[in-house]
């Protein structure tokens, strides 16, 4: 069993899931209309991931005899400047994300919830590779924009990213 305050932080990062993989396929559309599928492909994997992040801490609650509260998920931002300005704001949302995990760590350790800590560890390292995964996009999505045929290359890399379930345990 979780305490009050852990079952609501828990709630509260689960929508903070679901609202990342919201904003992912927000992005995603954005690229569609902008013809570069490539782009909007990756960003529909990370949806997927995003969305299966959630669904661990859905799972999670659940298990822990707690009760999964779902709250309205915001509305995404929908338009950037450039394929460069999205990514920035992925890498930038990556790291509140990293953030909101890490708070969650604390509670836990304030807490003395063991089981909860030890679950958040899986999320410690994934938003490790969140962000690395952020960073290195966006470095080639800069480096493909000072070249005519850049995106077009880029583009053609990222269509083919594809989702892979997570195999470890929660």
């Amino acid at each position: 069993m979780v305490s009050a305050k852990m079952e609501q932080a828990l709630n509260k990062q689960l929508n903070a899931e679901m609202y990342s993989g919201y904003l992912y396929l927000a992005m995603s559309a954005y690229f569609e209309d902008t013809d570069l599928s490539g782009f909007a492909n990756w960003m529909r994997v990370q949806a997927q991931e995003e969305l299966s992040h959630g669904m661990k801490f859905y799972d999670y609650i659940v298990q822990r005899g707690a009760r999964v509260s779902l709250s309205e998920i915001e509305k995404p931002q929908s338009q950037w400047d450039s394929p460069v300005d999205v990514f920035e704001h992925v890498l930038s949302h990556e790291k509140v994300v990293s953030g909101l995990i890490n708070d969650l760590v604390d509670l836990a350790i304030e807490e003395k919830d063991h089981s909860t800590n030890n679950f958040l560890q899986w999320f410690v390292a994934e938003q490790v590779e969140e962000e690395e995964s952020a960073s290195d996009a966006l470095s080639k999505v800069k480096l493909a924009s000072k070249a005519s045929n850049g995106l077009f290359l880029v583009d053609s890399d990222f269509g083919s990213r594809v989702y892979t379930p997570d195999t470890a345990d929660k």
